[in-house]
């Protein structure tokens, strides 16, 4: 194994019912946890979402609503996927943008805080645009000279995107096999919240990333538009992202 591991890291793949991380639910979640001492333990579980799935999404991994109908929701196998996550670094493919913001919500829907604040997140998508910019599919059949069977498989999909981590750990000297590093490496900003919604300027302030005020500090904001605070509550933001909202307007609170 070429990962340098010191605790556990789990690589996460989901399939949903849309793309929208604050309002589509996961139908099915596939877990790879890789141990330090390289042994592997891989959970698997389709979700009743309790909305329909999108044609666009089934189109993509062929999850039709009766194929889950029957199945356990989120809510029913939070406690036990929470455990089997805890002390575990992140990985995944487009994770940053997509699977660990989504799993995150998910966690708050149902009452659970899962702090990624805590943990290393690798997502080798990043490493890989950085070093050759392709698909799952081209990073997998340029690093590991084979091809996806069954892709869009969560579990297909997760075990591939291993392998492709593991063969850019072999091929690239540059590439060190530590978390830190990686977790480093395939960041493109540091983010406040796990959409990059929110990300710090040098001055570690948490500074708005869209729309009219980019770049400046919340804090500054809310401070001189109180109402904005109002807007960015009841618009379709993930609850996580809300979260670092509602943190620092209580701090403008406590200053005034």
């Amino acid at each position: 194994m070429n990962l340098k591991l010191h605790r556990p890291i789990a690589f996460i793949d989901l399939e949903t019912t849309g793309l929208s991380v604050g309002s589509d639910r996961i139908v099915e979640i596939a877990i790879l946890k890789v141990n330090p001492d390289g042994s592997r333990t891989m959970r698997e579980h389709r979700v009743n979402p309790e909305m329909p799935i999108s044609a666009e999404s089934t189109s993509i991994h062929g999850i039709i609503n009766k194929d889950v109908a029957t199945e356990p929701t989120f809510k029913d196998l939070a406690p036990s996927l929470f455990k089997f996550l805890f002390d575990c670094d992140l990985a995944g493919y487009n994770s940053n943008k997509f699977d660990i913001p989504m799993l995150v919500e998910e966690f708050f829907r149902v009452g659970i805080e899962f702090d990624f604040q805590e943990r290393k997140m690798v997502d080798v998508q990043n490493v890989f645009h950085k070093m050759e910019q392709r698909t799952l599919k081209a990073a997998f059949k340029f690093y590991c000279g084979k091809e996806i069977e069954n892709a869009h498989n969560a579990a297909a999909d997760i075990e591939a995107t291993y392998e492709v981590l593991e063969a850019q750990l072999a091929k690239y000297d540059e590439l060190e096999s530590d978390l830190d590093f990686l977790s480093d490496f395939s960041k493109f900003q540091n983010t406040a919240d796990i959409m990059g919604r929110v990300v710090y300027n040098e001055e570690k302030q948490e500074c708005i990333n869209f729309g009219k005020h980019k770049g400046t500090p919340l804090e500054e904001v809310f401070t001189k538009e109180p109402g904005y605070y109002g807007w960015l509550m009841n618009g379709d933001f993930p609850r996580s992202t809300k979260k670092v909202f509602s943190d620092v307007m209580d701090r403008v609170k406590g200053k005034s």
